[in-house]
C-alpha cells in the first residue's frame, strides 16, 4: 500500500484488484496538484517556460499556479474520472468536517474505480453513505456545485460527459479539470469551452496541469452524440454489414480496430449447446458474430466498463433474434462466472491501465478463464505479436497452439486438460 500526503493528512491507498506486490500507485501528481489547488496551498513552482516558447498542442499554455483560496465543498461535489478513487476518498473524509454536507458523488465508467473507491473509503473510515457512486451511463445530479473533471484518455468519453453535466451546471459553479501534460491537449481545452463555458489552464507542475472553467450563463444546451452506430465491411463471416452500437470510451469506438476485424475472420465454426464468454466484450460485436454463427450457444459479454456493458447489450439485441440466450455481466475478469461452466473463452485482453503498461489485467483474464473452463474447454487469445501470450499460456494450462497470425497480431488457443 501507497500513501498519499495532501493538505488535510495522510492517506493509504491502493488500486484494485488489491495486489501485494503491487508497484503502482492508485493516484499521480495530476491528482495531488487538484487536491493542494482546493487547499488553498501553495501548488510549487511550475515548469519554467523558455523564452520565445509558443504553446503547442501538448503543452497549452497556462496561468502561474500560486497560492488560492480554498474550494468551498459543502455543496454539491461531483467528481468525474477518478482513476481509482483517490479524490473521491480524500475528499469525503474532508467533508466529514463540514456538517450537513450533501453526499459527494463519484462518476465513472469503471467498475474497477468504484470497487477501489469503496474500499479505500473503509480504509479511510470514511461511511459509505459519504460518496454516492454513479457511473457513466446515470443521470447526474441536477445541481453541481464544484465539478472536478479527472480528464480520461478518451476524448469522446469527455466529450459525453460533459454534455451530461452541462444542464447541471451554474454561474457559480467551480470547475476545474486534472491531467497529466501528455492527457490535455488544445482539443480537450474547446470541448470545454465549447460545452461549458470559458477555460483557462495552469502551468504545469511535476507534469501536471489544471483546467479552470466557468459555466457560461445562458448557453444552449446540446444533446450527447454519443451512442455512435456504424456498419460493419463485408469479409467478417456472419457480422458483415451489420450495425454495432458503441457508446463514448469504448475502444475504437468510431470504427473496427484491426485487431478484432483479425479475430472475426477467423472464429472458431461451432454448433450445439455451449457457454461462450465474451471476455472484455467492447462493443460486443466478437460474442455476437458467435451468436450469429451458433444460435444454440449462450453468450455471456463480460467487461468492467459500465458503456461496454451498454454497448454490448444494444448490438447484440439489435442483431440477434429475440430469445437468444445471452447475459451481460459487469465485473473483473471472470470472477462472476463459476467454475467448470464454460466452453469456450474468447478474449482481445488490455495491455494499459490507463497510461501504465502493464499485464495484470491479461494474467487476471487467464487464470480467470482457466477456473471457469470446464475440462476440454479452450481459450483463444488475440494480441500482438511482441506480447509474448503464447508463454503465460503454457506455463498456466500446460499447453498453447497457434491458430493463425499476421505480421501484427497471433491468434491462440489454449485448451482446460
Amino acid at each position: 500500500m501507497n500513501r498519499l500526503t495532501t493538505p488535510w493528512g495522510e492517506f493509504g491507498l491502493t488500486r484494485f484488484p488489491e495486489h501485494p506486490r503491487e508497484t503502482l500507485r492508485a493516484w499521480d501528481a495530476a491528482d495531488e496538484y487538484l487536491l493542494r489547488h482546493l487547499a488553498g496551498a501553495e501548488a510549487g513552482q511550475g515548469d519554467a517556460a523558455r523564452p520565445g516558447d509558443t504553446p503547442t498542442e501538448a503543452e497549452p499554455a497556462g496561468d502561474a499556479p500560486g497560492g488560492v483560496e480554498p474550494t468551498d465543498l459543502s455543496g454539491t461535489v461531483v467528481v468525474v474520472g477518478d482513476r481509482w478513487g483517490a479524490l473521491t476518498t480524500v475528499l469525503a473524509a474532508r467533508r466529514l468536517e463540514q456538517l450537513g454536507a450533501d453526499p459527494l458523488v463519484q462518476i465513472t465508467d469503471s467498475y474497477l474505480t468504484q470497487q477501489a473507491t469503496r474500499a479505500n473509503l473503509r480504509r479511510a473510515g470514511v461511511g459509505g453513505d459519504s460518496v454516492r457512486l454513479l457511473s457513466a451511463r446515470d443521470t447526474p445530479p441536477d445541481r453541481v456545485d464544484v465539478l472536478l473533471i479527472r480528464v480520461p484518455k478518451s476524448l469522446a468519453l469527455l466529450e459525453d460527459q460533459l454534455h451530461r453535466l452541462a444542464p447541471s451546471v451554474h454561474p457559480g459553479t467551480v470547475i476545474i479539470g486534472t491531467g497529466r501534460v501528455t492527457e490535455i491537449h488544445t482539443s480537450t481545452l474547446k470541448l470545454f469551452e465549447q460545452i461549458l463555458g470559458p477555460t483557462r489552464t495552469s502551468l504545469a507542475v511535476r507534469k501536471a496541469r489544471l483546467i479552470l472553467g466557468t459555466a457560461a450563463p445562458g448557453r444552449t444546451r446540446t444533446a450527447s452524440p454519443w451512442p455512435h452506430s456504424y456498419a460493419l465491411p463485408e469479409g467478417l463471416g456472419t457480422v458483415s454489414g451489420r450495425t454495432v452500437v458503441n457508446h463514448a470510451g469504448i475502444f475504437c469506438a468510431e470504427r473496427l480496430d484491426i485487431g478484432t476485424r483479425f479475430l472475426l475472420r477467423h472464429l472458431p465454426r461451432r454448433h450445439g449447446s455451449e457457454h461462450v464468454v465474451d471476455l472484455g466484450c467492447g462493443n460486443g460485436v466478437v460474442g455476437t458474430a458467435m451468436a450469429l454463427e451458433n444460435p444454440a450457444a449462450r453468450v455471456t459479454f463480460i467487461d468492467e466498463s459500465f458503456s461496454a456493458v451498454a454497448s454490448a447489450e444494444a448490438t447484440f439485441h439489435k442483431n440477434v433474434d429475440a430469445g437468444t440466450a445471452a447475459e451481460f455481466v459487469l465485473g473483473d475478469s471472470m470472477t462472476e462466472v463459476p467454475a467448470g461452466t464454460v466452453d469456450l473463452v474468447l478474449n482481445n485482453p488490455p495491455f494499459h491501465t490507463h497510461q501504465a503498461t502493464t499485464d495484470a489485467t491479461a494474467w487476471r483474464m487467464f487464470t480467470g478463464s482457466r477456473a471457469a473452463l470446464r475440462p476440454g474447454g479452450e481459450l483463444w487469445v488475440i494480441g500482438n505479436r511482441h506480447l509474448g501470450y503464447h508463454t503465460k499460456l503454457r506455463r498456466l494450462f500446460g499447453n498453447c497452439e497457434t491458430v493463425t497470425s499476421d505480421p501484427k497480431f497471433v491468434i491462440l488457443r489454449a485448451v482446460k486438460r
